[in-house]
């Protein structure tokens, strides 16, 4: 076996060692021995720990590959995902504001996708192990919201009445304001048997709604979010923060980003997590590439009262981006998923839109296109970090950027 100190966590929450080496579950400045197989460390024994490292809160965690960085403490996490962010704006040679993390409580995660396997005498409901196809059980999970666990007997049920032994289904469920809303993959064919079955299923769990591979099998209740003083009913399976503080958390920066004005644009605004609230002081444009999305928006706005006017369109805006001369508005909200927005960037750039609120899920394309705009002019003037990921490597931001 060999001895290795660890020198410091990969973006991946990964112990790396030199070589590189990487140690999963291991600290910086940590000793450890273990088995040299490629470039990872297997059979691993922590012979000097940190003095950061804590026991896990949740009795799964050694097994589950859902939480990855348990082991450390809150402090070192928050500290670590807020250099995460300086490192990625150094890459580019940029510098800000790191404004102190906002992290959400453990037990609050509001959407999750569960997988679920057929076995002889039932089901495994849960999450894969690290780097495996196993599904590991998680009946006392620390990271789901207790309204979100009864999916797991739910998922179960389901699995046994219409899954593969041979395949796993993946559900996602979302804690709706009415209930739960399950959106199931994987499973045998929908026909009229099953269709019957599953409604009565859904009927017996009081679920909100029951999708099965994009099929709505049953609405049992409509199963609306609250994005400020609108009822939005995202499409099943859709994009939702992941947690209630999470949102709060990124939606008060975004507010906090915008001094003024009379009309915004939300560019990737899926079913309007920022449009709704800003229209309660703006008129807002929102554009997103998803048209269930697109439809969820403008049917929540048709369907609310006492906010300004939002409108709404479809467009992709990777292959499409809004160019910079029809860009004319007091500000602009940009949400992209982790690839960035390199195109709609390189817009925005040459608009005269004078202030952005940038949320991003990824710090290294962010800074990315965080570049962009401050070559063109704008000046990055803070970074808020949300981790609405709670034990994971994931980590938000959200940021304002103005013009000169």
């Amino acid at each position: 076996m060999s001895q290795i100190k660890i020198q410091r966590l990969g973006l991946h929450g990964d112990g790396i060692a030199d070589g590189p080496l990487y140690a999963p579950l291991t600290l910086p400045d940590e000793i450890v021995e273990g088995d040299v197989e490629g470039n990872t460390l297997k059979n691993m024994r922590v012979l000097q720990p940190s003095e950061h490292r804590v026991k896990a809160p949740c009795r799964h965690f050694k097994a589950c590959g859902g939480c990855l960085l348990q082991h450390a403490s809150d402090g070192f996490v928050a500290t670590w995902k807020v250099d995460v962010v300086r490192q990625a704006l150094a890459a580019q040679g940029l510098e800000s504001n790191l404004l102190p993390i906002i992290t959400s409580p453990s037990q609050s995660r509001r959407r999750a996708v569960l997988s679920a396997r057929r076995t002889k005498k039932g089901a495994l409901v849960g999450f894969h192990a690290r780097a495996s196809d196993i599904i590991v059980d998680v009946p006392d999970c620390q990271l789901l919201h207790p309204d979100l666990m009864p999916a797991l007997e739910i998922v179960s049920e389901l699995s046994q009445m219409a899954g593969s032994r041979k395949g796993a289904l993946s559900a996602t469920v979302t804690l709706a304001e009415t209930g739960l809303d399950l959106a199931v993959s994987g499973g045998k064919p929908l026909d009229g048997a099953l269709l019957a079955g599953l409604a009565q299923q859904a009927e017996r769990f009081g679920l909100a709604r029951l999708t099965w591979d994009g099929e709505v099998v049953t609405t049992r209740m409509t199963p609306y979010q609250l994005f400020g003083a609108a009822r939005i009913v995202p499409p099943p399976g859709a994009f939702l923060q992941a947690t209630k503080e999470g949102e709060q958390a990124l939606l008060a920066a975004v507010k906090r980003a915008i001094s003024g004005g009379k009309i915004g644009v939300d560019l990737f605004a899926g079913c309007g997590t920022f449009t709704f609230p800003l229209a309660e002081k703006y008129q807002m444009h929102g554009i997103e590439g998803e048209i269930s999305m697109v439809s969820a928006l403008d049917a929540g706005w048709r369907g609310s009262s006492g906010l300004k006017q939002v409108t709404s369109e479809r467009r992709d805006l990777f292959r499409n981006p809004v160019i910079a001369e029809d860009l004319r508005y007091d500000f602009a909200v940009i949400d992209p998923p982790r690839a960035g927005a390199e195109a709609q960037i390189s817009e925005l750039a040459k608009s005269h839109v004078s202030e952005i609120a940038y949320v991003s899920c990824n710090p290294v394309t962010f800074a990315r296109d965080a570049a962009v705009l401050v070559a063109s002019g704008y000046v990055l003037e803070w970074v808020q970090t949300v981790d609405q990921f709670r034990w994971s490597s994931h980590v938000e931001l959200a940021s304002r950027f103005i013009r000169k």
